[in-house]
C-alpha cells in the first residue's frame, strides 16, 4: 500500500489515503497487526505480568489509532505533530485502559485477565479471587487504583486537544470526555464490573456534549476553572 501498488479495493482506498497524507506512517499499522496477534489464542497472551507488559498491548490496539489519525486531524498554529503525539498516543490507551475495566466480567468468562498480576497480588487478591466474581474491600481499592491511572491518561490526553485543528478538537474532546464517563459508571456500580456492564445512556451522552464543545473551542476558559 505504501509503495502504491493496491491488489484489491480496500489497498486502493489506503494507498489514495497515504497519497493525500505522506506524513502518515506504516509503522502503527504494523504495531497493531501485532497487537491483534496477542488476542489470538494459541499464539497470544492472556495474562500480563506486570504493567509494562499492558502498556505494550494497549498501546499497540488502541494508542496506535492516535498516530493514524493525527497526521489526518492535523494540528493547531503553533504546534507540530511531533508535539501532539504523546496526548495522541495517551488517548488510546486511556480509552484501552477503559476498555479493560469495563469488561473485566467478560474476559473472565474467556479465560483471560488483562489486569497486572503483579499489581492483583500487591493487593492481596489472587487470579481465584478475581474468578470469583465477588466485589470485596480489597478488589474495590485494587479497581480504585486501575481507575485512577486510566483518569491520568485521560488527562494527559486532554492536554493535546489544543494542539489539534480546530476542524478536529471537538470530535477528539468528545470521544475524550464520553468515554471516560465510563469509570464514572464503574464507580456508581459499586466496582462491580464483574457482572455489571458500565456504559453511558444517550441522555447522558446528550447532557456531556456541551460542555465537549465549549472545552475543545475554549481551552483557555476550562484551563483557568
Amino acid at each position: 500500500i505504501w509503495a502504491h501498488k493496491p491488489e484489491d479495493l480496500f489497498d486502493l482506498a489506503m494507498s489514495e489515503t497515504v497519497k493525500a497524507y505522506p506524513d502518515l506512517s506504516v509503522e502503527p499499522f504494523r504495531d497493531m497487526i501485532a497487537g491483534m496477534l496477542m488476542d489470538v489464542p494459541g499464539i497470544g497472551k492472556d495474562r500480563y505480568q506486570d504493567f509494562d507488559e499492558l502498556y505494550v498491548y494497549c498501546y499497540r490496539v488502541a494508542g496506535t489509532v492516535g498516530l493514524m489519525t493525527l497526521p489526518i486531524l492535523g494540528t493547531a498554529p503553533g504546534y507540530t505533530a511531533a508535539d501532539a503525539t504523546d496526548p495522541a498516543v495517551s488517548l488510546g490507551i486511556a480509552f484501552q485502559l477503559t476498555n479493560i475495566l469495563r469488561d473485566v466480567g467478560e474476559d473472565l468468562e474467556r479465560g483471560r485477565i488483562y489486569l497486572p498480576l503483579n499489581e492483583i497480588e500487591a493487593f492481596g487478591l489472587t487470579e481465584d479471587d478475581l474468578f470469583r466474581c465477588i466485589v470485596t474491600p480489597k478488589y474495590k481499592e485494587f479497581t480504585k487504583f486501575q481507575i485512577e491511572r486510566a483518569r491520568d491518561y485521560y488527562r494527559k490526553a486532554k492536554r493535546g486537544v489544543p494542539m489539534l485543528s480546530k476542524e478536529a478538537r471537538i470530535a477528539v474532546q468528545a470521544s475524550l470526555d464520553l468515554y471516560g464517563r465510563i469509570l464514572d459508571v464503574i464507580e456508581r456500580n459499586g466496582y462491580d464490573n464483574f457482572r455489571k456492564r458500565a456504559y453511558t445512556t444517550k441522555l447522558e451522552k446528550l447532557s456531556i456534549l456541551p460542555g465537549s464543545v465549549v472545552a475543545a473551542l475554549f481551552p483557555e476558559k476550562q484551563s483557568s476553572q
